[in-house]
């Protein structure tokens, strides 16, 4: 694994991240994103880490030959990064519903490699995401939503889902991780 890969990873290469107190920023705005074969859904957080909200979507640049300069997907997804002073970002990880990595998770990889790149120190974590899409189409058209010509919204609120469950996670294991430190302070003497 590479130095510039989340510090609390499992070692596996590319596996998903989870929160780590180790390892968090601390207060700050973090920037979900929901990387698609077509578009890229956004969305941030307030700076205390407690809501998501839709930012936009940005269309996938095509294929560029290596060397090259950054495309301008990653480009626009690094100026929102900078834009939001963002302490994190959040890149979801498809996986199949039996836990592997299709062809999209490749590419929320190679997306996630290539952005890290432009966003240093600013580290990026992959998170599980599976069905969030789904979910968010759903969710959009139960509240009378049409799909169709609304892929953009369903973009963006498939990336407040990724980070959305991003800090509510972290929430708890800060949470849990305070409460420990607390216990083992006025509970070392018993």
């Amino acid at each position: 694994m590479r130095d510039s890969e989340s510090s609390h990873s499992t070692g596996q290469p590319h596996a998903a991240d989870r929160p780590d107190p180790e390892a968090d920023p601390g207060r700050g705005r973090r920037i979900g994103i929901d990387v698609g074969s077509v578009r890229i859904g956004v969305a941030s957080s307030d700076p205390d880490g407690i809501l998501a909200t839709p930012v936009e979507t940005v269309p996938r640049a095509k294929k560029n030959a290596r060397g090259t300069a950054a495309a301008a997907d990653i480009s626009r997804i690094a100026e929102i990064v900078r834009e939001y002073e963002a302490v994190e970002v959040i890149v979801g990880l498809p996986r199949t519903l039996r836990g592997e990595k299709g062809t999209a998770a490749g590419l929320a990889i190679a997306f996630a490699e290539r952005l890290r790149s432009e966003i240093a120190p600013v580290p990026i974590r992959l998170s599980d995401e599976r069905l969030t899409t789904v979910s968010a189409a759903r969710a959009l058209r139960d509240s009378g939503v049409r799909a169709r010509g609304q892929r953009q919204v369903i973009d963006q609120a498939a990336a407040v889902s990724i980070l959305q469950g991003w800090l509510d996670e972290r929430s708890a294991v800060l949470r849990s991780a305070e409460e420990a430190a607390r216990d083992a302070s006025s509970g070392g003497d018993a």
